[in-house]
């Protein structure tokens, strides 16, 4: 029976989750204070400890040094609020092993205990999810959307199944083909990756399954197309959609067979291809308008793996800002630490409608912009946060006068008057005039 420590000054918190536990066949102690946690923990040895960020006498991050100082090889999971989810992802480098925001999910809870108490390799998977050469430059999140999805690539990687991608732009579909290729019997040949809406319909055929010299105007030479350069490997087909009807029954022909003939040849060259296609498209309404393939669509669509869109996975926002953080500073050879407290509320309240590319592009660009030791506001764009502060303000502005609405927006905007005349919806111009009026001295920035 494995042994559970949960830690958290909140009694009735400790006992609503150490029933839960024990009704799973969990062995739990609890304890309400750092200092009662610490004589316990070098008495009595666990499988898991529970911790809250947030106590009396001790940081949490002390305390995660003080556990793994007497007990190294207890797995600690993180309990935090949204709030403090910047200080679990430092947690994770000082050597937790997951996090988990509250309020907490109790599946949530019992999968990363499960997953912590089976894991013999704890140090390689926390490289893996806060390095930044993890593997593929892809990293797993905390999320049980981000779960699911790693759940579906351990379960099909090894098989010869083709796979098709569902998702939004930017939520990683090349990254997740890559992953299953990489975790497959495949992983030491080829990956080839094309984009079909790149393709010219009249090149198409040449593209996929090579020509030979003279076959038509412009070949010049012979040419391999990419399934015989992918022969063995995974041939990844993005935006499979956008391909023509034509181009559809020729790829059909060559998954079927499996062979293909390059362009002005007779000549038939078998292949062996594993296919992971991927669309942004809505294939079902595609094919109601006849538009796609429904023999194709079954045959890619072996197994379906939907990626969700990054503002479904808000527990996953700030590991991967960091993430792309780490990213950064080493790509433009900078050394930014981290993220203003006033970033993750904006980042957490944002709709990044170009999900996971776009988190990395605005903290790519910020890193490059940033002077200090932090990513600020001033870093960001105002796109990002002007929504939700408009928002703030509007409902600031029912209840105080508008100097008080002023001041507010002078300090969200950290002082700086322009920032602060745009979140007004005012020129700069009025503000200087109601300054003055108002007799409202703006602090000089450093």
């Amino acid at each position: 029976m494995a042994g559970v420590l949960i830690i958290d000054d909140d009694v009735t918190f400790c006992l609503m989750l150490k029933t839960l536990l024990e009704k799973n066949s969990y062995r739990v102690t609890s304890a309400f204070s750092p200092a009662e946690a610490k004589k316990i923990i070098q008495e009595t040895s666990f499988d898991v400890v529970l911790t809250d960020m947030r106590m009396p006498d001790m940081s949490g991050l002390d305390l995660i040094s003080v556990i793994k100082k007497y007990a190294p090889k207890t797995q600690i999971i993180v309990m935090t609020g949204y709030a403090d989810i910047t200080t679990a992802i430092r947690s994770i480098k000082q050597g937790a092993f997951h996090y988990i925001p509250k309020p907490l999910n109790p599946d949530e809870v019992l999968n990363a205990i499960k997953e912590a108490t089976s894991n013999n390799n704890h140090k390689e998977k926390t490289l893996r999810r806060t390095n930044p050469k993890a593997s593929l430059d892809y990293l797993e999140g905390f999320s049980n959307q981000s779960q699911q999805l790693m759940d579906y690539v351990e379960q099909v990687a090894p098989t010869p199944m083709s796979v098709l991608l569902v998702g939004d732009s930017g939520t990683g579909k090349e990254y997740i083909a890559r992953l299953i290729h990489n975790k497959s019997m495949r992983k030491d040949q080829p990956f080839v990756a094309v984009d079909c809406g790149a393709i010219p319909n009249e090149l198409a055929a040449s593209e996929f399954f090579g020509h030979i010299k003279g076959s038509f105007t412009g070949a010049i030479a012979d040419k391999v197309g990419h399934f015989e350069v992918a022969n063995g490997g995974t041939l990844f087909l993005d935006e499979i959609g956008n391909l023509s009807y034509n181009t559809q029954i020729q790829l059909l022909r060559a998954l079927q067979e499996p062979v293909i003939k390059p362009v002005g040849s007779t000549k038939e060259i078998k292949v062996d291809v594993r296919i992971i296609a991927a669309t942004n498209e809505n294939l079902d309404e595609a094919m109601e308008n006849g538009r796609f393939r429904k023999d194709l669509f079954h045959r890619l669509n072996e197994f379906r793996i939907i990626l969700p869109p990054l503002v479904e996975r808000k527990s996953d926002i700030m590991l991967f800002a960091n993430h792309f953080l780490d990213q950064a500073n080493a790509y433009l050879n900078k050394s930014v630490l981290g993220f203003d407290k006033t970033i993750e509320p904006v980042f957490l309240n944002y709709d990044w409608p170009g999900n996971i590319r776009e988190l990395k592009n605005v903290v790519k660009r910020a890193t490059l912009l940033t002077r200090g030791d932090y990513i600020t506001l001033n870093e960001i764009p105002a796109e990002l946060y002007e929504k939700s502060v408009l928002d703030n303000l509007a409902g600031f502005a029912q209840e105080k006068s508008e100097p008080e609405l002023i001041r507010r927006a002078l300090e969200v905007a950290e002082y700086n008057k322009s920032k602060a005349a745009r979140l007004l919806k005012i020129d700069r111009k009025t503000l200087y005039n109601k300054l003055k009026y108002y007799e409202i001295i703006v602090p000089e920035k450093n």
